[in-house]
């Protein structure tokens, strides 16, 4: 392949670079993570037919191994179809359980309809639920043990992705100081490449330039990148569409970060019009008859659950009417959908203030509110309803009135809403839905007094891609963090 000019820099010359070329190290960079994930998986397998067998004994017979081979073989084919071979940047493990179930689900039928129509066994079903029951257990777990240590190994900087930023504007900044903040991603960012970036203090990223596009190849093997990241800079699009290509060509991998990211939904259909690709987001219609169902149960199941509580919260009731008399409840006005006004009710757990300990409350700059505010006044009760969010049962009723659901942003008061609508990027799109006892933003740390803008951003997130999946989601980490004992807003 001829020589390709990448871009040309005034202060050095007009730099050359070979696109054919491949570097020294390339032939020795391969992840790890395809071999390891697929050695853990089989080993699973083989573990849940040995079991099979040993358990069966005197009940219900075994599945032939060819037939148990068959199982495992589609299993893994079906897995992979999942992406769960590819390296993940997210350890999810709810996600991947999911994919377990569904990929071992699909195996297990095509082996039933295989073996109806080959063999005349009497027992299919029997064997093959088995099996199939023993295979998932077996392989969340082999995967739960896998995303514990890969885990691990992020966290200290054992483990991760080294990856190129290419644009070191707000975006490019906001992302290396993402990534920075959560290890566990699995991209570990190393610098910046952008011929003209943003002054090198904005968000608070202390990553370097490591130089402007013509440096490319010099930096992916000084650094040893195995990803790069390109997000926005004032370099043309065809510089872009060349390192593009660079990465393909050294097999290294990358992502993009979109225009109009503000409106991404995960939901998205791709229509070309020869080479032109039009995607088509699907965004949640905060209108639209899911989230009309979704309320519906909201009260539904709100109704039954106070019910079921119901003597836990009388319990409640008479440990704060013994440590803090009457009232019981604390009522505070907020601002749920559409910004309407409404009470939202919680147990008492402090005692009122002294007027020493009246002081306007202090908010770092773009901090949001929450937990305890000034002087610590919680009783022992008080706390302890705190730490396992007790004192947000009563917010049930809030859902049966139809002023909340069980999953949506935290509503905010009202004083602080005005300041935020003004000053917070898309604050307001939070009141499209009904605020939630829990939510999207809350379960992925951004409770009491973090960034508003990130909670904004996660809340946004939460309603353009809502479903089902990501409400049961949230409801499980809800509940991981309530076993923590972990304070929650």
């Amino acid at each position: 392949m001829g020589q390709v000019t990448v871009e040309s820099a005034p202060d050095v010359g007009l730099r050359n670079v070979d696109l054919g070329a491949r570097l020294p190290w390339y032939d020795q960079r391969r992840s790890s993570w395809p071999q390891i994930s697929l050695a853990t998986d089989t080993a699973m397998l083989g573990a849940a037919v040995i079991f099979a067998g040993a358990v069966s004994r005197g009940s219900v017979p075994t599945m032939s191994l060819r037939w148990a081979v068959v199982l495992g073989i589609l299993g893994l084919v079906a897995l992979a179809r999942k992406g769960l071979y590819r390296p993940p940047l997210q350890l999810r493990m709810i996600d991947t359980t999911r994919a377990i179930v569904t990929a071992t689900g699909v195996a297990t039928a095509v082996t039933i309809s295989l073996r109806v129509i080959l063999t005349d066994s009497a027992r299919i079903a029997d064997e093959s639920v088995r099996l199939w029951l023993l295979a998932t257990a077996f392989l969340a777990a082999g995967r739960l043990a896998l995303a514990v240590y890969e885990r691990r190994e992020r966290r200290v900087g054992r483990a991760g992705a080294p990856t190129l930023i290419v644009g070191a504007g707000k975006v490019g900044r906001l992302l290396a100081l993402r990534l920075a903040e959560n290890r566990e991603f699995g991209l570990r960012p190393v610098g910046f490449l952008d011929k003209e970036p943003l002054a090198s203090d904005a968000n608070g990223s202390a990553l370097s330039v490591l130089g402007a596009s013509w440096d490319f190849d010099r930096i992916v093997q000084d650094h040893h990148v195995e990803h790069v990241v390109f997000t926005f800079s004032t370099a043309p699009t065809e510089v872009f569409l060349r390192l593009l290509k660079r990465c393909e060509e050294l097999g290294v991998r990358t992502s993009l970060v979109p225009r109009l990211y503000e409106k991404g939904t995960t939901e998205a259909s791709v229509e070309c019009l020869g080479g032109l690709p039009l995607v088509t987001g699907h965004a949640r219609n905060p209108r639209g008859w899911q989230f009309n169902t979704k309320y519906a149960l909201d009260q539904l199941a709100a109704m039954l659950l106070i019910t079921v509580v119901a003597p836990l919260f009388a319990v409640l009731a008479v440990a704060v009417w013994i440590s803090l008399g009457r009232p019981i409840f604390y009522r505070q006005e907020r601002v749920g959908r559409d910004g309407k006004r409404f009470a939202m009710l919680k147990f008492r757990s402090m005692r009122p203030p002294t007027k020493t300990e009246l002081e306007p409350l202090d908010l770092a700059e773009g901090t949001a509110p929450g937990g305890v505010e000034g002087a610590d006044r919680r009783t022992r009760v008080g706390a302890l309803m705190r730490q396992l969010s007790l004192d947000e049962l009563p917010q049930l009723v809030n859902v049966v009135k139809g002023e909340m659901s069980f999953i949506g942003p935290r509503p905010e008061r009202p004083e602080f809403v005005e300041v935020f609508e003004e000053n917070v990027h898309r604050y307001g799109e939070r009141h499209r839905v009904k605020s939630g006892i829990t939510g999207w933003a809350q379960v992925n740390g951004l409770r009491g007094k973090t960034s508003i803008a990130d909670r904004v951003e996660w809340d946004n997130y939460y309603i353009e891609n809502w479903s089902l999946w990501l409400d049961f989601k949230i409801m499980l980490l809800t509940f991981v963090a309530v076993l923590r004992a972990r304070d929650v807003e």
